[in-house]
């Protein structure tokens, strides 16, 4: 097995949060074991191959520790906050040329439509649950957005 697949085996174990992959081929055997969740962080690669393979046997190589961010809460201003009912993408307007439902500082009615969110190929219409103004508009057009995360602030 060469170094360049085992890098995108490594880089695979990293970026998909599992914690173990094991992949054998002929004699050679490749084990990854991704100890995010233990402390300290790092990572580990066994690599076992035949004497006559072309990785050369190693013991565990502990790879750099690269410290996760740790995100900063945001502030949210007091007020109503919609939250997003599903997964999806955002949308602040109908088509990219027309101006958004609403901006910082309207005023919305409980049934005016918000945004939308494209969800499996389905464009849904995000209604208001709440009369007031818009104090704050949370995510950027064209966002992804998970189910129950704020969207706006009416207040």
């Amino acid at each position: 097995m060469d170094l360049r697949k085992l890098k995108t085996l490594i880089d695979l174990v990293a970026e998909s949060g599992i914690s173990e992959l094991e992949i054998s081929e002929g004699e050679e055997k490749v084990k990854i074991v991704n100890q995010r969740h233990a402390i300290p962080t790092s990572q580990q690669v066994l690599i076992h191959a035949n004497p006559h393979g072309n990785v050369p046997a190693s013991s565990p190589t502990p790879l750099p520790v690269v410290p996760e961010s740790v995100p900063t809460p945001s502030v949210i201003p007091a007020g109503h906050i919609m939250k997003s009912p599903m997964v999806g993408t955002l949308y602040q307007a109908a088509n990219p040329e027309s101006p958004p439902f609403v901006r910082v500082g309207d005023s919305v009615k409980v049934g005016q439509t918000l945004c939308i969110i494209e969800a499996m190929k389905l464009l849904n219409e995000i209604e208001s649950d709440f009369d007031g103004v818009v104090k704050e508009i949370l995510v950027e057009n064209g966002q992804g957005v998970e189910f129950d995360q704020p969207l706006f602030v009416i207040a």
